[in-house]
């Protein structure tokens, strides 16, 4: 067995450069050893700037790498499919960034290719992984708030360039897709449920058409779910989770700081301030763990942090919600 999973990186995304590859350099079952890009000079610029062994300049040559043993996949929305088939067809498993497919029949087809490959695929939903959803989940299933009756969540951002591909409606922006599955996943992810039905109120963008405000809920068979994502206003987010003698909220639920502790507020009892007390998590960088997780399960044969059959779910709920939207109805997600 392989002391470390070696991994490529299909292109230079931000994500990858700023947050996943340094993470995963940290890693104790993960090593970055190529990244490719369509640019052979960006590949090698960020080759050297990252300490990365191998920069190729088209995806096809990493994949053709036999000593590469996994990839991640963080192209834009419309890429995730195609290059994840072509990764997996090529014998390297795939963490493939979210949203991993831009529909359910995307998703179906990685699911075929995973079986027929017999390669490990899994969607980079990297929040599942942190302490601090771990421990919420633990905190609430153990009945610390009461019985959980209901959910809130916030997640927003301000960005209006029509250039930036969240923005481009035919490559998978919007942001349901971008942050709206958020809320969604650790909703699903805390209770332990799919939701019966959906309903939404979702405003566009006059000029790119993406969706850039949206107001749901989400009908789960124990509680009510609700949720507000948008693109063009002040950056926020935050969780909040209602029981019959306590509420919970996680302070950073997505973005959690790699560098610092996470703090999640517990109160109990009807009166906030006189009941408060803080969970402190130490610090961790999530995209570290998952890369990890990733990596053992591949050297076990395990589980995958995220399997396909969770982000079929979690897709099936995305496009309920923008159906709704177009209907104005409750729609009921179909896998």
């Amino acid at each position: 067995m392989k002391e470390k999973i070696r991994w490529g990186v299909l292109g230079a995304a931000k994500i990858a450069v700023e947050k996943v590859i340094p993470a995963m350099q940290q890693g104790e079952e993960s090593e970055i050893v190529a990244i490719a890009s369509r640019n052979s000079d960006r590949a090698r610029e960020t080759a050297h700037r990252l300490g990365i062994e191998k920069a190729y300049g088209s995806y096809e040559e990493l994949l053709n790498d036999p000593e590469i043993d996994a990839v991640y996949n963080p192209l834009p929305n419309h890429l995730h499919v195609p290059w994840t088939i072509r990764a997996a067809e090529a014998g390297k498993h795939v963490l493939c960034e979210k949203p991993v497919a831009l529909d359910v029949q995307g998703v179906k087809q990685l699911i075929e290719t995973r079986d027929r490959t017999g390669v490990k695929i899994g969607e980079a939903f990297m929040i599942r992984t942190h302490p601090q959803w771990q421990g919420s989940r633990k905190f609430i299933q153990e009945g610390r708030i009461g019985e959980l009756r209901a959910l809130q969540g916030f997640f927003s951002y301000y960005l209006v360039d029509p250039a930036n591909i969240r923005n481009v409606l035919e490559d998978g922006g919007g942001g349901m897709m971008d942050i709206g599955c958020y809320p969604i996943n650790t909703s699903r992810f805390i209770t332990g449920e799919e939701p019966r039905r959906v309903i939404a109120h979702v405003e566009l963008d006059p000029v790119m058409k993406i969706d850039r405000l949206a107001s749901v809920i989400l009908d789960f068979p124990s509680i009510q779910a609700s949720f507000l994502c948008g693109t063009q206003m002040v950056g926020s987010q935050r969780m909040f989770f209602f029981g019959t003698s306590g509420r919970l909220e996680i302070e950073i639920p997505f973005n959690a700081s790699p560098d610092r502790p996470c703090r999640v507020f517990i109160s109990e009892g009807d009166f906030i301030e006189d009941n408060q007390r803080t969970l402190t998590f130490p610090v961790a960088n999530q995209y570290t763990i998952q890369g990890d997780l990733f990596s053992r399960a591949i050297k076990e044969d395990g589980e995958v942090p995220v399997p396909l059959e969770d982000s079929l779910r979690n897709m099936a709920v995305i496009e309920a919600v923008l159906r709704s939207g177009r209907s104005g109805n409750w729609e009921v997600p179909e896998y």
